[in-house]
């Protein structure tokens, strides 16, 4: 009889880490470059409610906009995708926010066309 409580335990200890592993996977899922509407909050401040679901469905739309591209097709109309993300993001943004989100988020991601600019200065 113990030995069969045993069992139902570790199998559901084992049940559990499975679900929230693949739950934490799929929450990943499509979130490269930092574009997540955490990483938006945390760049330019608490948005407002109607901001923060317009933003989340413009990032819903871009992620199966990007899965809809063929992988060997991404390198090159994937940034297009990018690109309109972004605009409409900063359309939806106060002038403080889309400043904010402008400077820590660069386009590119990491750093990466964003530190063009400042050589400009």
């Amino acid at each position: 009889m113990k030995s069969t409580v045993k069992f139902f335990v570790a199998a559901l200890v084992i049940s559990a880490m499975a679900f929230f592993s693949t739950a934490s996977a799929q929450q990943g899922k499509g979130k490269g470059g930092g574009m997540t509407i955490e990483a938006i909050e945390q760049a330019v401040g608490t948005l407002k409610a109607d901001q923060k679901s317009k933003i989340e469905a413009i990032l819903a739309k871009s992620r199966e906009d990007m899965q809809a591209i063929p992988k060997e097709e991404r390198k090159e109309k994937g940034p297009a995708v990018s690109q309109k993300t972004r605009k409409d993001i900063l359309a939806l943004l106060t002038p403080e926010q889309a400043k904010a989100f402008e400077e820590k988020m660069p386009q590119g991601g990491r750093g990466g066309s964003g530190g063009g600019k400042k050589k400009n200065q």
